[in-house]
């Protein structure tokens, strides 16, 4: 596949960093004269479809509308592992079944989330020396460093399928390059590259899951990069953040650098351990300390006090982890635009607090900034919302008004 750096669209670009091939952008025939695009976050405690449509619009030109949502209760996954496939295709299809009856269009093909304590990351470098003869930089000596840097990079994917390969860093000559370094001329390209990688064996068992459901899968992307499309603003991933998603068993965060993300890492402890905190805690079922913990219940039996030690030492050990992954990367500069929480553990206690003493960072929680009237709830919609706009925005055909000027931002923060 040629590297589609040079005089490349922005969704071209995209196309590049995030999808493994070609995309193949499916719509079914009661769609031909519509684009419509279906996202499907299958997490461990809940399964979510999120159905969107791109309408013309006379004044803006081309808007998004959201046709239709569908929620299940997630069953047969285990910190996002599928431990039994048959129930987990029976959750997706009752969300497929509910987002069908309030979008009234049948879904038949739809864009999928990988997420789970399977995902991964990888780093490698490719070197070449420049082709052409009066040393000017191409796409083709831009597509021999990628090979290279996928080959030092493969024995770490024993087992395992890159979902994404994204370039970190350009050096010209050992120079950093700012921007693109096709055209430029030199004598050595190197180029960094961050593979985001999950297990084989899992991606397959979640597409057979959705396929038993009779729902096509069009493409896939890692779930912290869909949250991220729609969680984050332009000028917090240029001045540097950590998105983190706190679900029910895992922890997931995508790290943002000079708009490029540098690291996608999934943790497995999530808010149904402080669950267990309580219940152990307080001697009580599962049912009244989920209830405890989200102030459901209260009084002396459950002191308030004992209540918030127990969450706040959870979640000091949820954002230890994450503060020894960001020391681990030996980054060279702070994270200004702090971290940004989302997820249903993110209304827990005083998380925001416990993040800003732990990581010495800002901290708040994730705003999801859709109009009242919309079909979406919430902040933990967002990695099945993000992946129907990438179906949408991230084809070749998307609309170049202001539909493009939304999402520009995203599309051209993988340009290093």
């Amino acid at each position: 596949m040629a590297l589609p750096w040079s005089n490349a669209s922005k969704s071209s670009w995209l196309n590049f960093c995030l999808r493994r091939q070609v995309p193949r952008v499916v719509f079914a025939p009661h769609q031909m004269s519509r684009r419509i695009a279906t996202g499907i976050d299958i997490g461990t405690y809940q399964v979510k479809l999120v159905v969107v449509e791109e309408v013309a619009d006379k004044r803006e030109g081309r808007t998004l509308r959201i046709l239709g949502t569908g929620l299940a209760e997630s069953k047969g996954l285990r910190h996002g592992y599928i431990v039994n496939k048959e129930e987990v295709a029976t959750s997706i299809r009752e969300a497929k079944r509910q987002a069908e009856s309030i979008a009234r269009v049948p879904i038949r093909a739809g864009f999928l989330a990988v997420g789970g304590i399977s995902l991964d990351e990888a780093r490698a470098s490719g070197s070449v020396i420049i082709s052409r003869a009066d040393q000017e930089i191409t796409t083709l000596d831009l597509e021999k460093a990628a090979k290279v840097a996928r080959e030092a990079a493969a024995p770490g994917f024993l087992n395992r399928h890159v979902l994404h390969s994204i370039p970190l860093e350009y050096r010209v000559d050992r120079t950093k390059v700012l921007g693109d370094p096709v055209g430029m001329k030199g004598v050595r390209l190197e180029v960094d590259y961050l593979f985001i990688t999950c297990l084989a064996q899992h991606e397959e068992a979640l597409a057979e899951a959705v396929e038993d459901a009779d729902i096509e899968i069009i493409d896939q992307m890692a779930s912290p990069l869909a949250g991220s499309y729609v969680l984050l603003e332009g000028d917090q991933k240029m001045k540097g953040c950590v998105l983190a998603n706190i679900g029910a068993e895992t922890i997931s965060i995508v790290i943002y650098d000079e708009g490029i993300p540098v690291s996608v890492k999934v943790f497995p402890m999530g808010s149904s351990q402080i669950t267990d905190d309580i219940a152990l805690g307080l001697r009580i079922s599962l049912d009244e300390a989920e209830r405890v913990k989200l102030k459901r219940l209260s009084g002396q039996m459950y002191p308030r006090k004992k209540v918030d030690d127990m969450i706040e030492n959870r979640l000091l050990t949820m954002f230890t982890l994450i503060d020894k992954h960001l020391k681990s990367l030996a980054r060279r500069s702070p994270l200004p635009a702090g971290i940004i929480i989302s997820g249903g553990g993110a209304g827990v206690g005083s998380v925001t607090d416990v993040a800003k003493g732990s990581l010495k960072l800002p901290a708040r929680l994730a705003e999801f900034r859709l109009s009242t009237d919309t079909k979406i709830r919430d902040a933990t919609w967002a990695v099945a919302y993000g992946l129907a706009l990438w179906g949408l925005t991230g084809d070749t055909r998307a609309p170049k008004k202001s539909l493009s000027a939304h999402f520009g931002k995203f599309f051209r923060q993988f340009l290093p």
